[in-house]
């Protein structure tokens, strides 16, 4: 369907439009707050529609760009659209994780809920647009303008150092694209096209690839984040309201592995050879060092956030691999991250809510109040452990089994990660859940609401469907993923 692309990704404008004529229009108070609501809901529900409309007629057996658009905009820059088995699956995601954070932000959103919504709306066309863009223009333009929502969304409705944990995820983001921006403009001076196609197709001198990987590396890497470029996530965490973490975990922290798949490997395989091991030893710090911190944590909400930094340990691993298993893996990785952190983050915005703290020491027993949040809660947690019947399971399987045919010490040293995992979550889940109730504080706290029901059941569905049923995933994305592996190793003689 031509121009559907454009559809989904400039869809929430229509949104954003009509919040804009309610401020317009002068209308304030609580009806023009409610209004804004289902407007935002209403848009980015249709933007899911017409994600799955797209993806119900995605050609799993290709292995090339689908669905594309090209026309010259201005000066030799074109506007070029596509998606593949690689990035297809990540504009869904998006998709489908807004109008749950739109749903999560219904009652805890009091101030500005227009310009709340507007920002969310911002970020989604932003965010699709990194995914689906097959200009490298194009694609900067996204990437780094989506800082710009997000950089608002913490540092307006943020906590107490919202201020403080904006700058400092504006300005690590920031500093690592300039020197993406200088590779971007050396490839398109030398190769004389902005296409990704095109450049994924020409050979550059193998030690202009180390340069330019170099380049690429230090944006993607910030953005994943990795060790040791990692310390501005959990202040960003902390102090973004619930939904600001749940796309930031879900969908931001993506788009570092989307790049290292879609520009690193097929651009620069040379030197993505060369540096695997480097890769290697950073992931392998990431996932046992962020393990061991997370253990020691206070604040549930920062826990989870190092958590997250050692699941994209595993993600890197799997990319740099080289092989189609650990391919597989990583891509199934960061779908199932986005879901399940995604959710674990909603259980933390569940009783802030309530309480208005994080801090582990304050709860206890919940169970005895709140069983089917603690049954929840649990579902989530077995999944980020990786407990086989869950999504979490097939990802971090993979990504070990495909770098052990890369790198035996790797996967091995890897491996301690997953028990750490089971360490740090479980003892979170007994000191959170199990016990008496000693705070008085918790002896009326509430149970799970309808509309905490729904938001959650969609993500529980996604998150057992994964787990049982991988084929569903490995269906769209094998032929890219083969034509990936198959371009490196016969770049790099594999």
């Amino acid at each position: 369907m031509t121009g559907i692309l454009s559809l989904i990704v400039f869809s929430p404008l229509i949104g954003v439009v009509a919040l804009v004529a309610l401020k317009l229009l002068g209308q304030t108070g609580e009806r023009a707050d409610s209004a804004a609501r289902w407007i935002t809901l209403a848009t980015t529900l249709t933007t899911l529609a017409l994600s799955v409309l797209m993806l119900a007629q995605f050609d799993g057996a290709s292995a090339g760009f689908q669905f594309l658009e090209d026309f010259a905009a201005f000066s030799g820059v074109h506007y070029r659209m596509g998606v593949d088995g690689i990035s297809v699956l990540f504009v869904v995601l998006t998709a489908f994780l807004m109008p749950i954070c739109i749903a999560a932000s219904w009652t805890s959103i009091k101030d500005r809920v227009g310009e709340y919504m507007i920002a969310f709306l911002l970020l989604e066309v932003l965010v699709i647009g990194v995914f689906t863009a097959l200009d490298l223009i194009l694609f900067y333009v996204f990437f780094e303008f989506s800082l710009v929502p997000m950089f608002l969304i913490i540092g307006i409705w943020g906590g107490k150092r919202r201020v403080y944990a904006a700058f400092k995820f504006f300005l690590y983001t920031l500093l690592g694209s300039v020197l993406m921006l200088a590779a971007i403009l050396a490839m398109i001076g030398i190769t004389g096209t902005s296409s990704i196609p095109d450049l994924m197709q020409h050979k550059f001198d193998p030690m202009l690839q180390t340069w330019l990987w170099l380049a690429f590396f230090a944006s993607f890497a910030v953005k994943m984040p990795m060790w040791p470029v990692h310390t501005w996530l959990p202040d960003a965490h902390v102090e973004a309201p619930t939904a600001g973490s749940v796309i930031l975990a879900g969908i931001l922290l993506k788009l570092g592995g989307y790049g290292f798949m879609r520009f690193s490997l097929p651009m620069f395989p040379l030197a993505s050879e060369v540096w695997a091991p480097l890769v290697f030893g950073l992931s392998v710090v990431a996932i046992i060092y962020t393990s061991l911190v997370a253990f020691r944590q206070t604040d549930i909400k920062k826990l989870i956030a190092y958590s997250s930094v050692a699941h994209m340990g595993f993600v890197t691993m799997g990319i740099f691999s080289g092989n189609a298993v650990g391919e597989q893996g990583a891509l199934y990785q960061m779908i199932s991250h986005g879901v399940i952190s995604g959710a674990l983050f909603l259980c933390v915005g569940v009783v802030y809510d309530r309480m208005h703290t994080r801090e582990i020491a304050f709860y206890g027993g919940l169970t005895q109040r709140m069983p089917w949040y603690a049954a929840v809660f649990l579902l989530f947690t077995m999944g980020n452990v990786g407990l086989p019947g869950t999504s979490g399971f097939v990802g971090e399987i993979m990504t070990m089994t495909g770098t052990y045919q890369a790198s035996t010490w790797t996967a091995l040293l890897a491996a301690t990660g997953v028990i750490l995992s089971a360490v740090y979550a479980l003892s979170l889940y007994r000191r959170v859940m199990f016990g008496e109730i000693t705070n008085p504080a918790l002896a009326q706290i509430n149970d799970l609401t309808w509309r905490e029901v729904a938001i959650f059941l969609p993500l529980i569905v996604s998150t057992l469907f994964l787990g049982v049923y991988p084929a569903s995933i490995f269906n769209i994305t094998d032929a890219s993923v083969q034509a990936l592996v198959g371009a490196y190793r016969a770049a790099t003689g594999g």
